[in-house]
C-alpha cells in the first residue's frame, strides 16, 4: 500500500513549532484590539464570482492560481486565495456600511493558491490582515503603515524597510495607461505571452513582471507617480506628512503596482534583505472601487495581507526567537488502583486553579513514570503508592532544584498550593 503524505505545497505545522505560530497571531491579534480593530471571520470558499469582481479577471491569481470547482449544485466555488474580497463581500452582505466609519476588521485566515511550491510559499498558506472601510483621507493609510510598523517592531525584527508609492485613480490612470502603451508598443512582439495579454486588458501589470527581457523594456517607462492627478497627487503629499508626524521612515519605490486589480492611491510593502525572505514581507493598499464593483454603496477602503510563513522565516533570518511555551507544571505519579483514583481526584482539583497536570493513563511502572515525568521536563512530582494513601500524606519534588515539600492530601488548600508550586 502507498504511503500517504500531505498534498504538495501543504505542510503539517508540529506542536514543538506552534508556539511560534501562536505567538505571532497573539501579538498581532493585541496590536489589532489596541487600535480599534476587530476580528472578521469568512468563509474559506466563495463563489467563485467574488474573486473574479474582486481581485479581477486579469490577474495571475483568478487566470492561473485559484482552485476553482463545481459544487454538487453546479454552482462554480473557489477557495479564497486572499482575504480582501471575501471581507468586501460580507461588509456589504452584512450592512456594515451602517456602522460608524471607520469600520476596522482584521483576520486570520489560510488561504489557497496553485504555484510553483518553493521556500516560503505554499498552496495552502496563512495570512494575517486587516481592512478598514469608510474613510477617504490619507490618515487611515498612515495609521495602518504605522500599525505594522509597531508590530514588526514588538517582534524584534529590524533592517525592515517600508515602500510607497501611488498608483493613481481611474482618472489618472487612464491617461497614463495610453502613455505607457505608447511606450511598450515597438518592443510588445519581444514580451513575454503574459505581458501580451495585458497589454489591452491591464498595462498596468506589466510594469510588475519578473521576467529580464520584459523588466528591460520597462525600465525606462514613464512612472504612474509622475502622472497623478491633483487629488492623487495631494492624498500622496499628505500621507507624507502624516507619515512623517509619526517619525516612520519610507520610501518612494515607483515600480511598486501591487497584484491585484482593486489596489487605488496608496499602495504600500514592507521589504527585507535578509536571506530568509530576500524581499516582501508583506504588502497592502488602498481600494476605493472595490465595495461599488461589489455592488455596493462606493465606500472608501485599505488594507493589508501579511504571509506568516514568509514573516517565521524573516524572524529566523534575523535570529529572533519566539516566547517559548512554559515546561508543563505537575506530573503525579501512582500506584495501586487506590493511588490512581488519588491521583485522578487531585488533577481535577489542581485543574481547577489553572495548574498544569498529568497522570499516569499507561499502566507504567512507577521507574518509567518518572523517566516520562523527566523527559517530558515537568516542574514538580507527586507520587501515589500505598504508603502515601496509608499515612494520608505525600512529597512534592521540584524537577528543577530537587528539593521536597510534604502535603497533606485530605487538607490541600488547592489555592494555597497552586501558589505554593508557581513560586
Amino acid at each position: 500500500m502507498a504511503k500517504i503524505t500531505a498534498p504538495k505545497g501543504t505542510r503539517d505545522i508540529l506542536p514543538d513549532e506552534i508556539y511560534k505560530w501562536q505567538y505571532v497571531e497573539k501579538t498581532f491579534s493585541e496590536l489589532c484590539e489596541l487600535f480599534g480593530y476587530r476580528e472578521i471571520r469568512i468563509p474559506t470558499f466563495e463563489s467563485t464570482e467574488v474573486f473574479k469582481r474582486g481581485v479581477g479577471d486579469t490577474t495571475d491569481v483568478v487566470q492561473k492560481e485559484m482552485y476553482t470547482f463545481l459544487d454538487k449544485g453546479g454552482r462554480s466555488i473557489s477557495l479564497r486565495p486572499e482575504g480582501t474580497a471575501g471581507v468586501a463581500r460580507s461588509f456589504i452582505e452584512n450592512g456594515m456600511g451602517s456602522l460608524p466609519a471607520p469600520v476596522r476588521l482584521f483576520y486570520n485566515i489560510t488561504a489557497f493558491r496553485y504555484e510553483n511550491v518553493q521556500k516560503g510559499r505554499y498552496r495552502e498558506f496563512h495570512q494575517l490582515g486587516l481592512e478598514a472601510f469608510g474613510s477617504y483621507g490619507p490618515e487611515i493609510d498612515a495609521e495602518i503603515i504605522s500599525l505594522l510598523s509597531a508590530f514588526f517592531e514588538r517582534l524584534g525584527l529590524n533592517s525592515v524597510k517600508i515602500r510607497i508609492n501611488s498608483i493613481g485613480c481611474p482618472v489618472c490612470r487612464k491617461d497614463y495607461n495610453a502613455k505607457l502603451k505608447k511606450h511598450i508598443e515597438p518592443n510588445l512582439t519581444n514580451m513575454c505571452k503574459t505581458c501580451n495579454d495585458r497589454f489591452e486588458k491591464n498595462p498596468l501589470r506589466i510594469i510588475d513582471c519578473k521576467e529580464e527581457k520584459c523588466k528591460a523594456i520597462t525600465k525606462d517607462a514613464p512612472a504612474l507617480i509622475d502622472n497623478l492627478c491633483s487629488d492623487c497627487e495631494e492624498h500622496l503629499k499628505e500621507l507624507k506628512k502624516n507619515l512623517d508626524i509619526l517619525s516612520i521612515s519610507y520610501e518612494i519605490d515607483r515600480n511598486i503596482v501591487r497584484g491585484l486589480d482593486y489596489y487605488t492611491r496608496t499602495v504600500f510593502e514592507f521589504v527585507s534583505d535578509h536571506v530568509g525572505t530576500q524581499g516582501t514581507i508583506c504588502g497592502g493598499g488602498r481600494y476605493d472601487g472595490l465595495i461599488e464593483e461589489f455592488g455596493g454603496t462606493s465606500t472608501p477602503g485599505i488594507g493589508f495581507a501579511l504571509g506568516v510563513e514568509r514573516l517565521l522565516m524573516e524572524m529566523e533570518a534575523q535570529q529572533i526567537a519566539a516566547i517559548q511555551p512554559k515546561d508543563p507544571m505537575v506530573y503525579i505519579a501512582n500506584l495501586g488502583s487506590e493511588g490512581a483514583d488519588m491521583a485522578k481526584k487531585i488533577s481535577a482539583k489542581l485543574r481547577k486553579v489553572n495548574v498544569s497536570c498529568q497522570v499516569d493513563l499507561m499502566g507504567r511502572s512507577l521507574k518509567a513514570q518518572m523517566k516520562y515525568a523527566s523527559k517530558m521536563n515537568f516542574n514538580y512530582t507527586i507520587v501515589l503508592g500505598e504508603e502515601e494513601i496509608k499515612t494520608g500524606k505525600a512529597k512534592i519534588r521540584n524537577m528543577k532544584n530537587t528539593t521536597e515539600k510534604e502535603i497533606i492530601l485530605s487538607d490541600i488548600d488547592l489555592l494555597d498550593f497552586s501558589k505554593e508550586i508557581n513560586t
